[in-house]
């Protein structure tokens, strides 16, 4: 589960945004910076934190929009647009080839495993499966938002967003391993 440290900037926005979406932007910041420095100051690589600094780009970028503008009408869309933005990454690191999955991956996997087409279809297929959860989130947070649902709605949107994800992720390299091993005989 070492995977969802990446996702602590996103938490905290989503908790202290009810104080504002100002607040809750900084704290994002503020969040995926601490979290860069301790994995850099670990020797964390950083093609391994490809999430990390896309997370402080846009917590970044939203928190100078959200204090420039605290009453744009964006601010109701902050859930959409955090999901949106990582649905972005997910499907950027799909397209040029290295899926955000495969740094995570390899803090966990053996070195020896690192370029094997299984250990590549594991990171694509995980990173896919985060993109449409991401993407159907977005939309579905951007509907909510749009007709205001009311947060229950919205949480249970976010929450189920990262939950299925998640539990594909634990779930899926065992299956996937398995498969491998029973088609290699």
């Amino acid at each position: 589960m070492n995977y969802l440290r990446g996702f602590m900037p996103w938490i905290a926005f989503a908790a202290v945004s009810s104080y504002g979406w100002q607040w809750g932007a900084a704290a994002g910041l503020a969040t995926a910076i601490a979290l860069l420095v301790k994995e850099r100051k670990a020797g964390t690589a950083g093609q391994s934190l490809i999430l990390e600094h896309s997370t402080a780009g846009f917590f970044a970028a939203l928190t100078a929009l959200a204090f420039a503008l605290p009453h744009s009408g964006l601010r109701h869309f902050g859930g959409a647009m955090s999901l949106g933005w990582l649905a972005l990454t997910a499907w950027a690191t799909l397209l040029v080839g290295h899926p955000f999955t495969t740094g995570i991956a390899k803090r966990q996997a053996p070195q020896e495993v690192w370029g094997t087409p299984l250990f590549r279809r594991i990171n694509v297929v995980i990173t896919t499966a985060w993109a449409l959860a991401f993407t159907l989130a977005a939309a579905a947070l951007a509907l909510t938002s749009a007709e205001d649902l009311g947060s229950g709605v919205s949480i249970a949107v976010q929450v189920a967003g990262f939950a299925l994800p998640a539990a594909f992720t634990a779930r899926y390299p065992e299956r996937a391993r398995a498969r491998y091993a029973k088609a290699a005989g």
